[in-house]
């Protein structure tokens, strides 16, 4: 197998620049060859890989119908024989569940058909026990004080758990020996500390490579990530998060608020009736007391408690820590530790991972399965690059298309990538009934049937075979504008 060789990045150092990580640089050199016969096939004209667009697609957060609606698009696209020509996939939350079962695939492009089988399978199937001791024993870093505990770990079993329905103990850096002929991976969650105090940058990525701030250029190995540092060196090893633990880095919306705690606690209560059980190994049954015991000390629905006081959301060892470096602010060099959250509560949508600079993208197919405003995610981003500066193109939505929208957009501007624009429910596959479609498949409700899978499985692939011509025509005036 064409693989993307090994993995030369052990140094425990932090990295700070605007520049591509050197293995993702060689990723890119071979894929954008790759992506030129590609592009001979469809008939456009490309004589040489540097008249290559660069190419992302988006996968938008919303849960199980994010997690749905992203592999049926990337099934139809890959049939459309256009999936060959996307340098980037990048994703937020529910979009970030369907990368990481893909991602465990090696190859997985190249037989998606297979996979996305065994996905399907596998998600309108039944639901993890509770009782599974394996799944029990996933707490056990906690105790070990390899990592900082923290709400996301519990979130991660009794939640996460439920709607993928598996417990992928593969780490983010795993990815890279299976990456040879996907588009490169991109995960995204936000600093939580950031976005409340605006006075860093909050968008936060992760690819099998690197762990880092998007827009600052401060970057980490992947491998380190999670791991101790100061003045920007390793000081302690910890071991690497894993694809389960990620998943809920990426899906903790409920994180940004306090307004969820008696959820939470009751969402915990349901996890104490573990501790009745007498067939838990050592290991498993002193976790599941000190995790209950957490709960009865410091939730009671009758108590004003504020979650963020008590217990953390995605904390983690901050790399930038003691630094002393002008280009990073300072606000993220004085704390010890940063907590990293669904990047869903401040966009839902991952544009600024593939609008860094060094990433060249020249067109950007956004996958848009939110919830209310079938726009917010374009028009945010247009209204934040607007006031960081970053090129990005004027976004006007016709009135009538708000409550009624059609199901393929196009944004363009001098300078600037081109934006295609796909909300999930539309005219085009829902008719007059989209309200109806978005009230059976809302975010937050229990796990999808088998027969809600493949009906939502159906409208969602609409919106590409539809769509096949149209796309075709923008990768073709991308290459062109390459080429001048």
């Amino acid at each position: 197998m064409d693989t993307c060789g090994s993995r030369p990045w052990e140094s425990g150092s932090v990295r700070i620049g605007h520049s591509l990580n050197k293995n993702e640089e060689k990723f890119v050199a071979r894929r954008r060859k790759k992506i030129q016969k590609s592009l001979n096939k469809l008939n456009i004209p490309c004589s040489d890989e540097y008249e290559v667009p660069n190419i992302a697609l988006l996968g938008s957060g919303g849960g199980q119908r994010a997690m749905v609606g992203l592999l049926v698009s990337l099934d139809q696209l890959q049939k459309a024989g256009l999936l060959e020509c996307v340098l980037y996939l990048s994703g937020v939350s529910g979009s970030t569940w369907c990368m990481a079962s893909l991602y465990q695939e090696s190859d997985w492009s190249t037989k998606l058909e297979t996979v996305k089988e065994k996905i399907i399978q596998r998600l309108g199937g039944p639901a993890l026990s509770l009782i599974d001791v394996k799944r029990i024993d996933y707490f056990a870093p906690i105790l070990s004080y390899k990592k900082i505990p923290s709400l996301t770990d519990l979130w991660a079993v009794t939640v996460i758990t439920k709607f993928v329905k598996e417990i992928d103990e593969h780490t983010p850096s795993d990815q890279w020996d299976k990456l040879s002929r996907d588009p490169f991976p991109i995960y995204t969650v936000i600093d939580k500390q950031s976005k409340q105090s605006n006075d860093a940058d909050p968008w936060f990525e992760i690819t099998p490579c690197e762990a880092g701030y998007s827009l600052i250029g401060a970057f980490v190995e992947t491998s380190s990530f999670g791991s101790k540092f100061e003045n920007g060196s390793k000081i302690e090893d910890h071991p690497e998060i894993d694809m389960l633990y990620l998943q809920a880095l990426c899906g903790s919306a409920i994180a940004d608020g306090d307004e969820n705690n008696k959820f939470l606690y009751e969402l915990i209560k349901k996890l104490s009736g573990l501790t009745i059980l007498d067939n838990l190994d050592g290991v498993a049954l002193p976790t599941i007391n000190y995790l209950t015991g957490f709960a009865s000390q410091y939730f009671s629905p009758s108590k004003d408690v504020d979650l963020q006081e008590q217990w953390t959301w995605g904390r983690n060892y901050n790399f930038l820590y003691g630094m002393n470096d002008k280009a990073v602010p300072a606000a993220l060099l004085k704390s010890e530790t940063r907590d990293y959250i669904d990047a869903g509560v401040l966009l839902n949508s991952p544009y600024f991972s593939v609008l860094r600079e060094e990433r060249d993208i020249d067109l950007i197919i956004s996958l848009d399965f939110s919830d209310g405003d079938p726009f917010m995610t374009v028009r945010e981003a247009a209204e934040t690059c607007k006031k960081l500066k970053i090129p990005f193109p004027e976004v006007s939505i016709p009135k009538e298309d708000v409550k009624k929208p059609k199901d393929f957009y196009v944004f363009k501007g001098q300078n600037t990538p081109t934006v295609i624009h796909i909300p999930l429910f539309n005219v085009v596959n829902c008719g007059d009934d989209i309200e109806k479609w978005r009230n059976k498949y809302q975010m937050v409700q229990d796990s999808y049937s088998a027969e809600m899978i493949t009906d939502l499985m159906e409208v969602a692939g609409k919106n590409i075979t539809n769509n096949r011509d149209n796309l075709l025509e923008q990768i073709r005036l991308a290459t062109e504008k390459k080429k001048l």
